[in-house]
């Protein structure tokens, strides 16, 4: 086993692994997320997270945004996911942003929570948070 399959995610950057890590915290969204017939009327709210974990490729930085993965681009993707229309499951959604997110050739691992505010009024929020490695 090499040491990106074991490679942790959730907030454990690496100097000895030279993984860095990537993260968005709370990005509140409206989507159409859901299997109730009065979740498909309108838009809720969903806040999503991302801890990615990315593999240093050992080439300088330069202060350059194309030498990194960029958090904007992440939050652009969970956009453009959510535009693409209706779905049902939260677990469905952050299997979504965890692929979308795998493709960048630099992440290795990646953690996605999706969850729902206003669904059960005696909690917070309800969802899911899954971890996918490549």
């Amino acid at each position: 086993m090499n040491d990106i399959s074991r490679t942790e995610v959730g907030g454990i950057a690496s100097n000895k692994d030279s993984i860095r890590h990537v993260f968005i915290r709370d990005l509140q969204l409206r989507a159409m997320l859901g299997v109730y017939d009065s979740e498909k009327l309108e838009p809720q709210q969903v806040i999503v997270n991302v801890d990615l974990s990315v593999k240093e490729h050992g080439e300088p930085l330069d202060d350059d945004i194309q030498n990194v993965v960029s958090y904007e681009h992440v939050v652009n993707h969970v956009k453009e996911l959510i535009a693409e229309g209706h779905v049902h499951l939260v677990e469905t959604l952050a299997e979504m942003i965890a692929n979308e997110c795998l493709k960048n050739r630099w992440v290795v691992a990646v953690r996605v929570r999706v969850e729902k505010p206003d669904i059960i009024p005696e909690a917070v929020s309800v969802g899911v948070e899954i971890e996918r490695t490549k």
